[in-house]
């Protein structure tokens, strides 16, 4: 579902980095981040971070206690 980098970009939004900070964290540029959050929600079909972090935590991509 979801690439091993597009994972990462989510378990940071789920500690509630900033698009900034993930960027920083990853190495990578801001727009690369949110082309991999952008990516995400195309793939899962919904039309929000957050409804992708839901769907992402259902589907066991992501999990609460990383």
């Amino acid at each position: 579902m979801c690439t091993p980098r597009e994972s990462e970009v989510f378990r940071y939004l789920l500690k509630n980095y900033s698009t900034k900070e993930i960027a920083y964290k990853m190495s990578i540029s801001d727009k690369t981040v949110r082309n991999h959050i952008s990516n995400v929600i195309l793939k899962l079909n919904v039309s929000s971070r957050t409804q992708a972090v839901l769907e992402l935590l259902r589907c066991h991509q992501i999990e609460l206690d990383e």
